[in-house]
């Protein structure tokens, strides 16, 4: 039988929260024993996950982000939620350098940094209702 564990939680959408979620993340992710470039790659898709929840699904306000991680063998599933304004056309939203917030220097490539970091991306939206990101990387394939 192969190894299972699962997280949950739940913090406020502001900025300083971001770097204290990809902490836990890579804390929880630990478990695997993974690589500093492991470690590395899930830090960078869960901030632009997160950051994506405080700049573009809650705008101007606070509400709750929720984080959930779960590791299955070698596998580490990372789910970000927010119940955001949502995405109009997630596809569109995954081009690189698309933004709906140039005047922001926002770059746009915050859904391509988790496609190149993590080995799966899954992004489900509901306009008005929030935003899921789903992110799989497996760890120690290469060991």
């Amino acid at each position: 039988m192969s190894y299972s564990n699962k997280m949950e939680l739940k913090f406020l959408s502001k900025s300083q929260n971001e770097s204290f979620a990809r902490t836990v993340v890579a804390a929880f992710a630990a478990q695997l024993d993974p690589t500093i470039e492991e470690i590395a790659d899930i830090k960078t898709a869960v901030s632009e996950a997160v950051t994506n929840c405080i700049i573009h699904g809650y705008e101007n306000k606070i509400d709750y982000i929720i984080l959930r991680a779960e590791i299955e063998g070698n596998k580490l599933i990372v789910e970000v939620i927010d119940n955001g304004v949502g995405i109009e056309d997630i596809e569109k939203a995954m081009e690189p350098l698309y933004t709906t917030k140039p005047d922001e220097d926002r770059s746009g490539m915050g859904f391509t940094v988790m496609q190149t970091f993590m080995d799966e991306l899954e992004v489900e939206s509901e306009k008005g209702k929030g935003t899921r990101v789903k992110m799989v990387k497996y760890i120690n394939t290469n060991k």
